[in-house]
């Protein structure tokens, strides 16, 4: 397991089982939403001051591996 993969935690009885960040109730769409609208990483450090840097990009990496999805050509 990759690092940044301990950071995510998947939990049925937190936050609707959505992927979260270290057992916080820190979404990672969260995280996604908050640079989607403009914020930068220290930015959102201080608007959560709970995370670390490696969970942001923990979020990112974990956006990026489930969006990665092999396409088979006909």
């Amino acid at each position: 397991m990759n690092e940044w993969q301990k950071r995510i935690t998947i939990n049925p009885d937190q936050c609707g089982g959505r992927p979260c960040i270290r057992g916080l109730r820190i979404r990672v769409i969260d995280i996604l939403d908050l640079l989607a609208a403009g914020l930068n990483q220290d930015e959102i450090l201080e608007e959560l001051p709970d995370l670390e840097k490696e969970d942001i990009l923990a979020a990112l990496k974990y956006a990026s591996k489930k969006l990665d999805h092999p396409v088979i050509a006909a």
